[in-house]
């Protein structure tokens, strides 16, 4: 063969084979179970017996197959959660509290946002969620979706429900709706507003149902009339619509319950720029806590939600029963009152002639 017609070849370089633990225990002179201890974060080894290991997984470039030892144990190490709307203050932070609370636990969290709230897409999230192999669902439930009795479809797997209707047949956490509308109604009352008006959020919401429900039933007690609920929609534009119309009304109010922050901050803004003062004209009271809501014009008394353990106690409560133990069939977490300067003393009644 001649120099003109010789042809270089290239060879490709070996393909280096995956390391096992096995390759890491020999490198690092321990044992198989102690470098599963150590990728797997725990704590019971030795910091110099650490060093060793995490410097031979580095060198060898070791990933632990967690997926194969999960399948090996029946486990994926993994949760679905379907929820509707991830804009919502209480499902972002209730969200972050589940995803957190997963990861402490060991477990990743596969998110699957429905964006109409129907029993069939429900379903179909579940049925997603089932193909991507997870332990356990859980399922963020601002909106009425129908019958539960659609909601069977879910393969047997564990299912925790936040924010849902107490008479379902599930595991379900919630903040407490009731107790937290109960504090805002009483807390006017107790400056002596008698006429109070209440906001709601949407009809299809069982939070702002349970709200306006208690409000109803706490002005019932004290033996007082319940003007008719007014229903927006969460947003600050729907409180400002809203707001102005009480503004410019005769029979003005002179205090407001809202059922969230954002519909409150327009209620506000109505009533300034109707020439009116928070407190001094009428007295308005939030729900939710977000973090504006000591930021308001004036700072907003407003009822707290632990959204945090609201997801934490979710969580929990799932994993339990991917364990095989009881979980409790309700939780829920109390909320507080935080009182701040959009509220003050009601009208001094006048002397009886």
């Amino acid at each position: 063969m001649t120099a003109d017609s010789e042809t270089s070849v290239e060879l490709s370089a070996p393909v280096r084979e995956r390391a096992s633990i096995n390759d890491v225990a020999r490198l690092a002179g321990v044992s198989a179970q102690t470098v599963s201890r150590v990728a797997n974060g725990m704590n019971n080894v030795r910091p110099d017996t650490r060093d060793r290991v995490l410097a031979a997984i580095k060198e060898l470039q070791y990933r632990p197959n967690s997926a194969a030892r999960n399948l090996k144990a029946g486990r994926f190490r993994s949760i679905g959660v379907v929820t509707f709307d991830l804009s919502a203050l209480g499902n972002e932070r209730t969200l972050n509290a589940v995803a957190e609370s997963a990861a402490a636990a060991g477990y990743t969290t596969i998110l699957l946002p429905v964006s109409n709230p129907t029993e069939s897409m429900v379903v179909g999230a579940f049925g997603r969620l089932q193909e991507q192999a997870v332990d356990g669902l859980i399922l963020i439930m601002s909106a009425e979706i129908g019958s539960p009795d659609e909601l069977q479809l879910t393969a047997g797997l564990p299912l925790v429900i936040i924010d849902s209707d107490a008479t379902q047949p599930y595991t379900l956490v919630d903040n407490d709706q009731e107790q937290g509308a109960r504090l805002a109604t009483m807390h006017l009352l107790e400056l002596g507003h008698r006429d109070i008006v209440h906001i709601s959020g949407p009809a299809d919401s069982f939070s702002a149902r349970r709200r306006t429900e208690a409000f109803r039933h706490t002005m019932g007690e004290a033996g007082l009339p319940v003007r008719p609920v007014l229903v927006g929609d969460w947003s600050a534009a729907s409180g400002l619509a809203i707001g102005r119309e009480l503004a410019a009304s005769a029979e003005r109010p002179t205090a407001v319950f809202v059922s969230n922050d954002q519909m409150a901050l327009g209620v506000m803004h109505a009533f300034h720029e109707r020439g009116l003062h928070v407190p001094g004209d009428v007295s308005i009271v939030g729900f939710d806590d977000s973090e504006e809501a000591a930021a308001f014009w004036p700072a907003l008394t407003t009822v707290h939600q632990h959204f945090d353990i609201v997801g934490q106690s979710a969580t929990n409560s799932l994993i339990a029963m991917i364990d095989g133990e009881p979980a409790p069939k309700n939780t829920l977490v109390a909320t507080r009152l935080v009182v701040r300067d959009s509220t003050g003393p009601g009208p001094v009644p006048a002397p009886a002639p």
